[in-house]
């Protein structure tokens, strides 16, 4: 994972005006969240929300079309951007109309998973910190959430977004899902969730089941594809008594539990502990599962593979029509990072660490542009931006040819470059 990053947080201030100016992709950002101008308001009913420097925040922000947001956009220069709902009326007017007729109708199924939730186990860092020892768990969260979006649900348009700091957020755009209730939002986020129980409950998954459900075996392959890389090498995660009680506290047959723990404190593991204790649980799990009288859970070691791996989501994010999420290409003001859009088929490849801070870009842009005088090249194509920009415009475009009779639209916006 590399480590790169020359940025200076208080020249924010200073350096924000520039990328609002030049780099912003506002084109293809109007495009996404304008859907085709079907319904015709859908623009300017959407809620934007600005935080401002000092932690100003302003709410309920609505723009009547691109130029409007460009121009606003600007003159703010705001630290953060969140995308919030359609409403009932536009949110600038909000104040004008009855509490009980402004209403959020629609918005994109939303999901973020943040690395802090992971804290009670991973062992390399704990809060916003990250590396590449645990960002691991993020590629496993993309690639099996991704997988039962599209094919669990058949949601085709899927926009993923790094966050700019230790996690990655979800937008599902298909228009099913725009649509959806509160209760459609929660029964999808509940159907994604295994992670069950707050910071003081320990065993937060449980396969009470004789048989699993298809969506928790796809998911496992994901899992057991990466776990022994992951927790065992990159993690360690049975390498101390500490780790290895945590671990055992999950196992809920006290036989079984009972013989693990004299056996890890009676053998001495030289080198390799977890390797070696990862080995003499598993079989000593499948030896004990053969026994007519075995009474544990039938998926102890799933059951502990998932409790390290598996994604960890905010529900409350998911369920909520109201819910505002960051928006795509927002600059973190601690990191200096873009939030940049993610391909998922590419995840493995994809190094948070190299992700350009807003201080690189623009200098990046300064030297292009004292060599290269090619006014018809977006400024962003000159940047380190280009390919996440360029994930984004395939979202784009993929998402606007489900949109009947917007062809010519496409066609005549890419010839004019107005993108």
């Amino acid at each position: 994972m590399t480590e790169k990053s020359t940025y200076d947080a208080a020249s924010l201030p200073d350096l924000l005006p520039i990328y609002y100016k030049k780099l912003f992709p506002y084109g293809l950002y109007y495009r996404w969240l304008n859907y085709g101008g079907v319904p015709k308001p859908y623009f300017t009913n959407r809620e934007f929300s600005f935080t401002l420097k000092d932690d100003v925040y302003i709410r309920y922000q609505s723009f009547a079309d691109q130029q409007e947001m460009e121009k606003e956009i600007q003159k703010r220069c705001p630290y953060k951007i969140d995308i919030g709902a359609v409403f009932s009326h536009k949110p600038k007017d909000h104040k004008t109309v009855k509490a009980a007729a402004f209403q959020a109708q629609e918005k994109e199924l939303v999901f973020d998973i943040d690395m802090t939730d992971y804290d009670d186990v991973r062992t390399c860092c704990s809060g916003a910190d990250i590396c590449e020892k645990c960002w691991p768990l993020m590629q496993i969260a993309v690639k099996i959430l991704d997988r039962a979006l599209e094919e669990d649900f058949g949601f085709e348009h899927r926009l993923w977004v790094y966050s700019g700091r230790r996690g990655v957020h979800c937008w599902v755009c298909d228009e099913t899902a725009r649509k959806l209730s509160q209760n459609g939002r929660t029964a999808v986020a509940e159907y994604l969730s295994l992670v069950k129980g707050g910071e003081h409950q320990n065993k937060k998954i449980s396969l009470d089941t004789t048989r699993l459900h298809p969506f928790i075996s796809q998911s496992l392959e994901i899992v057991k594809a990466r776990f022994y890389d992951y927790a065992v090498k990159k993690q360690d995660f049975l390498g101390d008594e500490e780790n290895q009680k945590k671990v055992l506290s999950l196992i809920t047959d006290e036989t079984l539990r009972t013989e693990l723990e004299e056996n890890f404190t009676s053998k001495e593991f030289e080198k390799d502990t977890s390797k070696t204790a990862w080995a003499v649980l598993r079989n000593h799990v499948d030896k004990k599962k053969s026994e007519a009288n075995y009474k544990g859970s039938k998926y102890v070691l799933e059951e502990i593979m998932l409790q390290y791996c598996y994604p960890r989501l905010d529900v409350n994010v998911s369920k909520g029509v109201n819910h505002l999420l960051k928006s795509p290409f927002c600059v973190h003001p601690k990191t200096g990072r873009v939030c940049v859009p993610i391909d998922p088929k590419k995840i493995d490849e994809f190094d948070p660490m190299a992700v350009p801070t807003i201080s690189e870009i623009l200098e990046e842009l300064n030297s292009v542009e004292k060599e290269d005088s090619n006014k018809k090249t977006k400024e962003f194509n000159k940047t380190s931006l280009k390919e996440c920009t360029q994930v984004f415009e395939r979202f784009v475009k993929k998402l606007e040819e489900t949109w009947k009779g917007k062809g010519k639209m496409i066609e005549q916006s890419d010839m004019t470059m107005e993108f």
